[in-house]
């Protein structure tokens, strides 16, 4: 009664969400499981991803309930994860699962603001899966999201504040060869927009092929450099 009299997310009531087989505490300190990046973990789209072997280091940033950085535990059994976010609630939220998978060696969470906290790490991938709901669509978003933390959501204007700052400072965080994989939901026209030298990969998932955007460091660097030269000669 309360799923249908409150419209509260079913995952807040039974304190649990899935995402595959592998299920999640949740309640309303942390945003409800659920990512397209999830799909990409999965062992048949592993072309987009580093080989399982050359991942010793990766960081989950914006972790929320910890769900990725524990499917990235599981699909690289030699790496060790940082698992960050800003807010203290959703670590909360993140350390109960990782202690229920028994992965507290593996994986250590962080508070951070996006790489604030992580200044002299570097990894071997980055995920991401950062608020990213446009300030129009904030205004509309139905009841049951509104029980979500909306820090978890609320992107800014146009729902990529964070993204901006996750791409423009990756090179600086990623080791030679080192892969971010962003989810943007779908602003994949947008971010193209703001970084419109840099050859995003767009793997398709449930979402289409318009919702994570892969990205190696040589090739970021060079975008980003690209995009400064001309912009210097305007």
């Amino acid at each position: 009664m309360r799923r249908v009299r409150e419209r509260r997310p079913a995952a807040y009531l039974t304190r649990e969400a899935w995402l595959g087989e592998y299920r999640f505490y949740v309640d309303e300190r942390a945003i409800v499981p659920r990512s397209y990046i999830a799909e990409l973990l999965r062992e048949d789209r592993v072309p987009w991803l580093p080989r399982d072997r050359s991942v010793r280091r990766a960081l989950d940033l914006c972790t929320g309930s910890g769900c990725l950085a524990i499917l990235l535990a599981h699909r690289f059994p030699r790496a060790r994860i940082d698992a960050s976010d800003v807010s203290d609630d959703a670590l909360d939220v993140a350390r109960r699962n990782i202690a229920d998978y028994r992965l507290g060696t593996r994986i250590r969470p962080v508070r951070s603001d996006l790489y604030a906290s992580l200044v002299d790490r570097r990894y071997d991938l980055i995920v991401a899966n950062p608020p990213y709901v446009t300030a129009a669509v904030m205004q509309r978003l139905p009841r049951e999201y509104r029980h979500e933390p909306r820090s978890a959501l609320a992107g800014g204007k146009d729902g990529l504040e964070f993204a901006r700052t996750i791409v423009e400072c990756a090179p600086t965080h990623l080791k030679p060869g080192g892969v971010l994989v962003l989810e943007v939901g779908h602003n994949r026209r947008r971010l193209e927009r703001i970084f419109p030298r840099t050859p995003f990969l767009w793997p398709y998932t449930s979402g289409g092929g318009d919702c994570v955007a892969i990205i190696d460091r040589d090739d970021l660097v060079n975008s980003l450099a690209a995009g400064s030269a001309r912009a210097r000669t305007r």
